[in-house]
């Protein structure tokens, strides 16, 4: 079994959708995937923070029980951890969302697995996932590609924490979560939980950059496109946030056309289940 991890509120369907279907397009595979939805309702600090629905999450379930029958959604309810541990916290208005803590959960659920692929929702694979998913991790806590910034303006091991391999039994040998919670809880930090996992790591396995590539897509090479936000120089220096939903401008922007097949058919299911929540 493979097995991801994905967080988020109910609006990261769009990501999930587009993600696990480039997954499922660009792996060979027989092996099936359990696909973990860690969410929960925060809904007191934003009225957009509310759980991913039961009629999402079963839809998610039918589309990759579609490509095998044996792969399944699971979808777990964060909130009592997190209202536990970070209400309150100095990083509970972090520069993403609450959701980017709750991985850091991942030691406390019952029968997690052993190994365990954290995804960001933003986020393509050009490549099959296994090249990734099959490093050998076992004398590690977590493997990880340098942040494409960071490494140069903070350290060259500076990890970006949108793809994380875990060793969850390692993790819980040297207690990685329980520290990262505990930087939480008493620091406020630039990137929060990222900072948190990086200050808190005994042992981590440093990736090639196509692991998770967030700036470039080399066809032949990158493993995972990461859709973060980035810096354009033209026609004036400046930011943007371009999400591989956001179609006109993956095609306009950056010009790619290798995710077509699978945004083709992101278009079409999404439609499918929006017909299906209006009957």
């Amino acid at each position: 079994m493979i097995n991801v991890l994905f967080c988020g509120n109910d609006g990261v369907f769009d990501g999930v959708l587009t993600t696990t279907l480039s997954i499922l397009k660009r792996t060979e595979t027989k092996e099936a995937f359990n696909i973990y939805l860690f969410t929960m309702d925060v809904s007191y600090l934003n009225p957009k923070y509310i759980p991913i629905s039961g009629e999402k999450a079963a839809f998610l379930d039918s589309v990759v029980k579609s490509y095998n029958p044996e792969n399944k959604i699971t979808l777990i309810d964060i909130t009592p951890y997190y209202k536990k541990e970070f209400a309150g916290s100095p990083n509970e208005g972090c520069y993403c969302s609450p959701y980017t803590l709750i991985r850091l959960f991942a030691d406390m659920i019952p029968d997690i697995p052993e190994k365990m692929l954290y995804l960001d929702c933003d986020i393509m694979f050009n490549r099959d996932i296994t090249l990734l998913y099959n490093q050998d991790i076992s004398e590690y806590e977590y493997a990880a590609a340098p942040d494409h910034y960071g490494k140069y303006l903070i350290r060259p091991d500076y990890i970006n924490a949108g793809v994380l391999l875990f060793n969850i039994t390692k993790c819980k040998e040297t207690k990685l979560f329980e520290k990262a919670r505990n930087q939480i809880k008493t620091k406020k930090w630039l990137f929060a939980d990222q900072d948190a996992l990086w200050h808190s790591t005994t042992k981590k396995k440093m990736l090639p950059q196509k692991f998770n590539d967030q700036k470039f897509l080399h066809p032949k090479s990158t493993v995972v496109r990461h859709f973060s936000k980035r810096l354009f120089w033209l026609p004036f220096p400046h930011t943007d946030n371009i999400k591989q939903w956001h179609i006109t401008k993956v095609h306009k922007i950056f010009k790619y056309d290798q995710f077509d097949d699978i945004l083709y058919e992101y278009v079409y299911l999404k439609t499918k289940f929006e017909r299906e929540i209006q009957k």
